[in-house]
């Protein structure tokens, strides 16, 4: 073969590397097309499959409520019911407002007459309540001072004293509300209003409190000592006590005698005359309440 032979042998070696990768390459490829055409048909089939199981979901769903339709009914009667009553609601009642009127203590000043409306407006001043339950207030203290001779002016002094007007007053040694009377004591008065706690009831407690410094002034033969038991009944241990509440009422006293004498200028002044609060009490066991 000669030097021929060994100059063409490389390009013969060549052809036969380069068949057998152009079959490398088309098997590759073949092996590619065979695994991308399996994963779109399984995609395919997956996907049909979903829609279907999702068809079949609706059309039983479907089919469930067509059948039930009273339970269709009863789901929408419950959500519109549920709805509604979280509604926020823009009515008023009339029975509730007036169950509120019916509860509450407290009246207009300018219905009172002239001497109980001018000492409203001061207490409501000097002790920071309001005028409207105030006045309710001051008028039952001029119905009771007037059935049991006490002065009205007095029982107001010791309610300022006593608990400031404040209904709610507890004292340090039990005395409760407005006259700050003790329940324990007047368990009999408060079971005919209601029970114990009638005794945080302004008007109850306000007749209660009367009622026993009537008795107590039966009891002592005047009002001035009827004070002073009432003072140790209630548990006061201040001093000066007695003096507190006859300044108060003495102011109280002031005022409505200033609108007397305003009303009846033409008039001779009012000869001097016993104070109402030192009148004897009303001879009778107990004033009603």
């Amino acid at each position: 073969m000669g030097p021929f032979f060994y100059a063409v042998s490389p390009f013969r070696n060549r052809g036969a590397h380069g068949t057998l990768h152009l079959k490398l390459i088309a098997t590759t490829w073949n092996a590619l097309r065979v695994i991308t055409l399996d994963v779109r048909a399984g995609f395919v089939e997956i996907t049909r499959n979903g829609f279907a199981l999702l068809g079949l979901v609706v059309i039983t769903a479907l089919l469930l409520l067509a059948v039930q339709s009273e339970l269709r009914a009863t789901a929408t009667t419950q959500l519109m019911g549920w709805l509604q009553a979280r509604q926020p609601s823009n009515t008023w009642s009339s029975s509730e407002s007036f169950a509120a009127l019916a509860r509450t203590t407290a009246g207009d000043p300018l219905d009172l007459p002239a001497e109980q409306a001018s000492v409203t407006y001061w207490l409501s001043r000097k002790y920071n309540v309001s005028p409207e339950p105030l006045s309710v207030l001051v008028a039952e203290a001029f119905l009771l001072g007037e059935r049991a001779r006490i002065a009205p002016t007095l029982i107001l002094a010791i309610m300022a004293v006593e608990s400031n007007f404040n209904p709610f007053a507890q004292g340090v040694l039990g005395g409760q509300g407005l006259m700050q009377i003790q329940p324990s004591q007047q368990l009999h008065k408060l079971a005919d209003l209601g029970g114990p706690m009638a005794s945080f009831d302004p008007l109850s407690n306000l007749r209660i409190g009367v009622s026993t410094l009537h008795d107590m002034s039966l009891q002592n033969g005047s009002i001035e000592a009827g004070l002073t038991a009432y003072a140790e009944a209630t548990k006061r241990s201040d001093t000066n006590y007695l003096v507190r509440v006859l300044q108060e009422e003495q102011k109280l006293a002031q005022i409505t005698q200033s609108v007397r004498q305003a009303r009846t200028q033409s008039q001779e002044a009012p000869a001097k005359s016993q104070p109402a609060r030192w009148l004897s009490p009303a001879k009778s066991d107990s004033i009603s309440l």
